[in-house]
């Protein structure tokens, strides 16, 4: 393992539960991600509805001509240009000085922000969506676009991953966010990124991001690891299957606990998939839309 990550940043990331880390990938890998990104944007115009491989934004106004595709799901699963961002040697070196030396692979998704009005996310943990018997979990964004203030950057609450499992429902039913009440907005902060640039967030942190107000898209590459010790508390499936997700060091068959708070996300709105789709169960948005 290369020890990319200084101590100093290493301490940020416990202290405040996310970090920026800049140049992690090439301007030709990042090339790569745009060219292919831009070939599903453009398979996502003759959608009438979301699929399982596309969530597109009808309340955004999508169309053929202003196609609206808010996210592309296991984007790995139909390009290898994904899956081969998601093994890049230079990122897991990254990723094992904060959760150690095995890891596993967890999802891929690709959230694209359209331009003018591009889907805020409202203020959630990605703890409150999959919950394990540890929470050396963490979030990689590969900034595919500039991440900026204008086009709905990620904002993380500073030591927010130290609090309690915050609760994301509303009115019985599992909306995917927390109660606004919960969030210190005031100490909120903007993770801006260039292409290329990575940021890291904790699965406790509370984040959010508001909704894209430039004249360009944002696409923002994200990833989940964990360590081979947290295993989810709603199953792992089959085993085998779970154990080739192992992408450095040895997966195991004893989950390590570290009592961390746990919430079960349930019951779920009824066809809801993508935190989007969830999170329009919201009664009111935590972000002025556009």
């Amino acid at each position: 393992m290369a020890k990319i990550l200084t101590n100093s940043q290493v301490e940020e990331y416990n202290t405040n539960g996310f970090l920026a880390v800049k140049n992690v990938f090439t301007p030709s890998e990042v090339k790569e991600l745009q060219d292919v990104t831009d070939e599903f944007v453009e398979k996502s115009r003759n959608l009438k509805e979301s699929n399982d491989d596309f969530d597109i934004d009808l309340k955004a106004g999508h169309s053929f001509e202003t196609p609206k595709l808010r996210r592309i799901m296991s984007p790995d699963k139909h390009h290898p240009i994904y899956e081969r961002a998601n093994k890049n040697p230079k990122l897991l070196d990254i990723i094992e000085q904060l959760i150690g030396p095995d890891i596993r692979y967890h999802h891929t998704k690709l959230n694209n922000k359209a331009p003018g009005g591009g889907a805020q996310v409202e203020w959630h943990t990605d703890w409150g969506f999959y919950p394990h018997t540890n929470d050396d979990i963490l979030e990689v964004g590969v900034a595919i676009d500039p991440m900026t203030l204008e086009n709905g950057a990620l904002m993380v609450v500073p030591g927010s991953h130290k609090g309690p499992a915050y609760d994301h429902h509303e009115n019985g039913v599992f909306v995917g966010a927390v109660n606004i009440s919960d969030v210190d907005l005031d100490s909120a902060k903007s993770i801006i990124l260039e292409e290329g640039d990575i940021s890291l967030h904790h699965v406790r942190a509370l984040h959010g991001s508001e909704p894209n107000r430039s004249s360009k898209s944002r696409r923002l590459l994200l990833m989940g690891y964990t360590a081979a010790d947290a295993f989810p508390i709603s199953g792992y499936g089959d085993w085998n299957l779970w154990q080739s997700n192992m992408l450095r060091g040895e997966g195991r068959n004893i989950p390590r606990f570290n009592g961390a708070p746990v919430r079960i996300a349930e019951p779920p709105p009824e066809g809801r998939n993508t935190i989007f789709q969830i999170q329009e169960e919201l009664e009111t948005s935590h972000f002025k839309e556009v």
